[in-house]
Formats: structure tokens, sequence, C-alpha cells
């Protein structure tokens, strides 16, 4: 038995299929850049860490040798020491305007699969109330009352659907033009 609504892709079904792949390419793909800068990070740190042993090495070398090689060697330490406190500050920065904002997005993304599998709930209790319905319709069309109680379940069931679809089509549009700032 066919009924009115069977399960036939709707514009409502490609509108959240389009909102799960939304959040899954985020996960996935934000995922991904988060662990690339965060390993570059630690790689940019570490590079920092060693040009800091050459200059600890530069500067004891320099305090044995005779004053011309003496003064050659702390200069150059000096520059070296000056390029890896900007490298200090570039790790600083990746760390705080980069790779922490996109570690958050793990439990944004977690929150927006919550939120689809609350609609989808939503929507299958509306359908599971509308069949409900239709089924009482083609047993018992005398039974005003149980119809009418049906109708009444199918319209708060649809009722919630709708709201939830609203809800979840302005938190998905608030994800991406987040998604967009942040990414910028």
């Amino acid at each position: 038995m066919t009924t009115l609504f069977s399960r036939y892709p709707t514009g409502r079904d490609v509108q959240v299929k389009s909102m799960e792949q939304a959040v899954k390419d985020a996960e996935k793909y934000l995922g991904e850049i988060c662990s690339l800068l965060a390993s570059y990070t630690r790689k940019t740190a570490r590079l920092r860490d060693k040009a800091d042993l050459l200059v600890a090495q530069l500067f004891e070398f320099s305090s044995r040798e005779d004053p011309e090689l003496q003064s050659g060697l702390k200069n150059l330490a000096e520059d070296l020491a000056m390029v890896q406190d900007y490298r200090q500050a570039q790790v600083e920065r990746l760390e705080t305007r980069v790779v922490a904002p996109l570690k958050a997005y793990g439990e944004v993304v977690k929150n927006k699969r919550a939120d689809l599998k609350k609609f989808s709930t939503d929507l299958n209790r509306e359908l599971k109330e509308i069949q409900k319905l239709e089924k009482i319709r083609l047993r018992n069309p005398a039974d005003r009352q149980s119809i009418s109680q049906a109708e009444v379940n199918a319209q708060k069931a649809s009722n919630n659907a709708q709201r939830s679809i609203r809800q979840l089509e302005e938190s998905i549009t608030d994800f991406q033009r987040q998604k967009l700032e942040d990414i910028k």
C-alpha cells in the first residue's frame, strides 16, 4: 500500500542532506586543517627551541674566544635571538588565533549533529503520526473521534517538525556564517 506520504526525496529531505553534508565536511576538513596547523605550530616551536640552543652555544663559544671573534659571534647570536623572538610570537599567534578557534569546532559540530538528530526525530514522529492517521481512516472511516484525535496528533507532530526545521535552518545558517568568518 502506498500512501500520499511515501518516502520520495522532498525539498526538505534534500535540504537536510545538504545540512548534514555541510556539518560532515566541516568536521572532516576543519579537523584535518586544525591537525596540520597544530603540527606546523609544534614544528615551528621545535625550530625555535633548536635555534635557542644554537644561540646559547654561540654565546658560550664567544666567551672563550679572542675579542674580534667574540664580537662577531655575539652579534650573530643576538641577531639569531631576535629572529627567535619573532618565531615565538608566530607560535603564540598560531596557537591563539588559528589552532584554538579550529579546535572549538569539535564541540560546535557535535552540537549541530545533535540538532540534526533532533530534527530527524521530529520528522520521523510527524511521518508516523500521519501514517497512523491514514491507517485509522482506511480501517474505520466512521470513527470520527479516533480520526479527530489522530488528526490533532498529526498536526502537533507537523508543527513540531516545522518549528524544528526553522530552528535547524537558522542554526546551520549561523554555523556557515561563523565558519566563514573564522576561516577568514
